[in-house]
Formats: structure tokens, sequence, C-alpha cells
């Protein structure tokens, strides 16, 4: 297929990689539709970098340094102040959970950095035009983990199960259980601590994981990761 330069999409890239970083601007500049807008190490520079230099879209890692912000909070970020550029995560971080949680914060995309380089391409492409992508293997590893009818399978761009669709903002409190159950603490414990009813911490802990998305301690663990700002 032929890409003429009226479709050209403009692109930021933020990985605090450099070899990551470089390579991908070098690759994705080959391409005859993509145009490289930027490149940032740090969320802060992309952002300052948007407001005089828009991107359609922005390919960004998952998980950032330390001291800056990212995960579901860099999305959610990125989506208020740049209300009209799509966000493609590209992540280390692959995994069910990971992603629909992604999903549901506001990226249009999903790529895994094992993945082909040309998937990413491909990614690029489908998100730019509105689409939602997800490879193949992924969106079947969601439908799966998700509350769907028997013999019915999530459709493309409803990757978030009706939980997820949920108020996903925590309260103090869901957030002080959550933290303990990361800690080890089971729920007499946490009711304990706390001088709450046994009751009252298990309804605030699957209160919590309805809007995670997860079902059980194991997948809490899953995405410990990003949880670490709770």
């Amino acid at each position: 297929m032929t890409w003429s330069s009226a479709s050209t999409v403009r692109i930021a890239l933020l990985d605090d990689h450099a070899v990551v970083r470089y390579g991908l601007a070098g690759r994705l500049s080959e391409e005859p539709d993509f145009q490289i807008v930027g490149t940032f190490a740090t969320s802060k520079e992309m952002m300052v970098a948007l407001r005089t230099a828009p991107a359609d879209l922005l390919v960004i890692d998952y998980s950032l340094g330390a001291n800056d912000i990212d995960g579901l909070n860099l999305i959610r970020a990125l989506r208020v102040r740049f209300p009209d550029s799509k966000i493609l995560v590209s992540s280390s971080h692959y995994n069910p959970a990971t992603v629909a949680l992604a999903m549901k914060a506001g990226a249009r995309g999903f790529v895994g950095k094992s993945q082909e380089l040309s998937e990413l391409i491909q990614a690029i492409r489908t998100v730019s035009v509105g689409r939602v992508h997800l490879n193949n293997n992924m969106a079947a590893e969601l439908s799966s983990m998700l509350s769907t009818e028997p013999g019915e399978s999530a459709r493309e761009g409803e990757v978030v199960s009706d939980s997820l669709s949920e108020n996903s903002e925590l309260s103090p409190r869901e957030r002080e259980v959550l933290r303990c159950c990361l800690d080890g603490m089971t729920v007499t414990q946490i009711a304990e601590k706390f001088a709450r009813s046994v009751k009252t911490i298990s309804g605030q802990k699957q209160s919590a994981f309805r809007k995670l998305g997860v079902r059980n301690d194991s997948e809490l663990f899953k995405i410990q990761h990003q949880l670490e700002d709770l």
C-alpha cells in the first residue's frame, strides 16, 4: 500500500532508555507516512514540547524512571492535557491485567517490547485512524479474562469489562486496604489494624478489586508495579 504525505502521522516518542528511544525514532522515520516530532526521556519534557509541537500520536513507555510519573497516571495526564493526541503504549509490562488497565485509562493500543517492530508500525497506523490495536493473542487473553457471556467475545474497542468500566478511582480507605494486602496482611489483620469489622474491610477490598479489574490476590500482585503510588 502506498502512503501519501497527506496522511502523515506526527509521532512523539517517550522512553527513558536512550537506545530504545533513538532506535525507534530511526526506524519509524523510514516510513514515508511517519514524522517524528520529538523524542523524550521524561514525561515533563514531552508535555512541555507538545504545547508548541503537537503530535497526532504519542508512543509511550508504561514504566519510566523512578522519579517520573508513569503507568495509569501518565496516560490520564496526557489525555487531559492533550485530548487530540492518541496514545499507544509500548512496554515490557505486557500482561492482560496491565493492558486492560491501560486501555481503560485511555490508551488506544498496547504493544509489548518483545514483539516485532512491524507490529508497532501496524499499531501506529491503526491507532492513528481512530481504531484500537491489540495483538490477536492479547485480545484473546483479555476476552477470556473479562466477564463476558458464555459464547460471547469482547469486540474490538470493548477490551474492558463492566468492572473496569466503573469508576476506577480508589477511595482513601480502599487504598489503605490494598497497601496492607500488598504487604501480605490478611483481612482479619487489616480489620484489627484499623479497628474496623472484618465485613467492612472485606467489602472495601472487594470494591477496590472491582475498580482495578482484578479478581483475587494473585491478580493484584501481578499489577503491583503500577500500584506503588497508593
